[in-house]
């Protein structure tokens, strides 16, 4: 479907509210060769705000061969939500490219995007993606939810110890804070943190983005931008030149990136970054393989955080449950065993259920488990020495770095998730 000039240039009402039995009906209407322009904008609009009001984090737009699907990511999981038929499917293709500014005749080169979009209490940020499929374009809508990016430190679930060896890190004068972890472990939302601690107006910070994620104010964020290359490595040698007390790089991706960020790190300035490692003291040799000398990741690291996201249990509909160790020791290594029963032979942990406050899939909300590795004396002669990962973490464990999985094990027993979920996050 083509839109008119004049709707392209339309600026819809927001629904008030929305929900799926409003979003089906829309569908339903909708069903039928020609449906209306309004009814479209209408769709999409509702989409948009139910989404958002079931804390989606992203929105997939997806077309097959007999019809489409429309699937909310909740809390790390995709959730089906919506069936309808592949013309409307491509006339909300269409309605998307309008609001997205995207080429509305292109259907084979990869798009992007960006949109806003409003709520009864807020305006969204929204990051589009388009690409081509076997059964047509596929669309994922990335929902930048300011909800996590004002969270300190401490609201996002760090203990005390780890709190304590992260302020020690953000007080030296300058070095590298590094966040690890797969895509989607809250890695932008830590550093994020981090940046807010330190933005004070004696400094000048400054970041290089893909994307931007949230902005925040006093902060000086730059975006990359490829095709006019404007990447990591050149966007950190370019902010080297803006007398900078504190640089943040969304991600160390490769060498010539590692390299400029050591010597950041090296010539007086705070660096923060990421990296994709299982664990924190997998961080040392993942730099090591980009080309980084030990003695320079020695004395420039000040600390590693590893994390993972762990579905919070709907408080709800939780019930508990005894799980007894027989069946633990079908599916968990000894040493977790060990951490989590003790010398008990069964223990009362959550269990998820469901109900419509979390829409029936028992959990409701992210809690964050972690690993904070400190750079102390003993690490550093082990980096020099190109110790293996498994001899850092053990010397690590040593000075009381409390494990990924500990940290796990600590909020099962706190009642925060459940053993499913603790599973699925770090044993699967």
């Amino acid at each position: 479907m083509i839109f008119s000039k004049n709707e392209a240039k339309q600026k819809s009402k927001s629904p008030v509210s929305a929900t799926k039995e409003s979003i089906n009906q829309l569908i339903k209407q909708g069903s039928t060769s020609s449906p209306r322009d309004t009814l479209v904008i209408d769709l999409m609009d509702e989409v948009l705000l139910f989404a958002h009001t079931q804390r989606s984090s992203d929105i997939h737009f997806e077309q097959w061969k007999e019809n489409s699907l429309i699937r909310f990511r909740v809390d790390g999981i995709l959730l089906d939500q919506f069936t309808l038929p592949n013309y409307l499917h491509e006339q909300l293709v269409a309605r998307l490219k309008i609001m997205t500014q995207m080429r509305t005749d292109e259907h084979r080169v990869p798009q992007d995007g960006r949109l806003t979009f409003s709520t009864p209490d807020s305006t969204v940020d929204v990051r589009a993606s388009i690409i081509a499929t076997a059964y047509g374009e596929k669309i994922v809508l990335r929902i930048l939810a300011d909800s996590t990016r004002g969270l300190s430190l401490e609201q996002l679930g760090f203990s005390k110890d780890d709190l304590t060896n992260i302020q020690a890190a953000i007080n030296k004068p300058w070095g590298m804070i590094l966040a690890t972890g797969p895509t989607g472990s809250g890695k932008t939302t830590s550093i994020y943190a981090v940046l807010q601690q330190l933005n004070t107006r004696d400094v000048n910070i400054s970041t290089i983005e893909d994307p931007i994620e949230s902005k925040i104010n006093g902060v000086n964020q730059s975006q990359v931008d490829p095709p006019a290359n404007f990447v990591f490595a050149t966007g950190l040698r370019a902010l080297l030149r803006q007398d900078p007390d504190i640089m943040m790089v969304g991600e160390i991706r490769d060498t010539e990136t590692a390299k400029i960020a050591v010597n950041a790190a090296m010539t007086g300035h705070k660096l923060l970054s990421t990296l994709h490692t299982n664990d924190a003291a997998t961080t040392i040799p993942r730099l090591i393989d980009m080309g980084i000398e030990p003695f320079l990741i020695s004395s420039t690291l000040n600390c590693a955080i590893a994390q993972r996201l762990m579905r919070r249990v709907c408080d709800n509909c939780s019930q508990k449950e005894t799980i007894k160790i027989d069946r633990a020791r079908k599916i968990l290594p000894d040493d977790i065993i060990k951490m989590l029963f003790g010398t008990n032979s069964s223990i009362t942990l959550s269990k998820a259920v469901g109900c419509d406050k979390c829409i029936n899939t028992g959990y409701k909300g992210r809690v964050g488990l972690f690993e904070v590795l400190s750079n102390s004396p003993a690490i550093q002669k082990l980096i020099i020495g190109r110790a293996e990962s498994a001899t850092i973490k053990t010397q690590a464990q040593a000075e009381g770095m409390r494990t990924i999985e500990y940290d796990g094990i600590l909020k099962l027993k706190a009642g925060l998730s459940t053993l499913a979920e603790y599973i699925r996050v770090l044993h699967e």
